[in-house]
């Protein structure tokens, strides 16, 4: 199974959805077009909705920490949500959960983030 991705933004935020497996096949395109979209477009917040993501390896956490920290450096913020078990675990031994918010779903991590759904 390959890598679906799907952009999109609300206001200053940009709605990155990622299902199947995102592994080293896969991040380097991922790295490509999310830096593409941060790049040419005015946003100050990523939600990363992780959902459908079936697995990811550490290559998949190299991407997600770099856009972190482009998003930091901009003054803005990185919530993850709808985060499936397998990957959640990941997440929790990687560290991430220290420095990337957890949110229960898409619509409140908006609403965190100062968006109407």
């Amino acid at each position: 199974m390959s890598l679906s991705v799907h952009f999109e933004t609300k206001q200053h935020v940009l709605l990155v959805r990622l299902s199947g497996e995102l592994d080293h096949h896969e991040a380097e395109n991922l790295r490509n077009d999310w830096q593409d979209i941060l790049s040419r477009q005015n946003l100050k917040h990523v939600i990363l909705n992780l959902e459908s993501l079936s697995f990811m390896d550490s290559s998949g956490l190299g991407v997600i920490l770099g856009r972190y920290k482009e998003v930091k450096q901009q003054g803005g913020e990185m919530v993850v949500c709808s985060i499936s078990p397998a990957v959640q675990r990941l997440f929790e031994m990687s560290g991430l959960f220290k420095i990337i918010r957890l949110e229960e779903n898409e619509a409140f991590a908006l609403e965190t983030l100062g968006v109407a759904s």
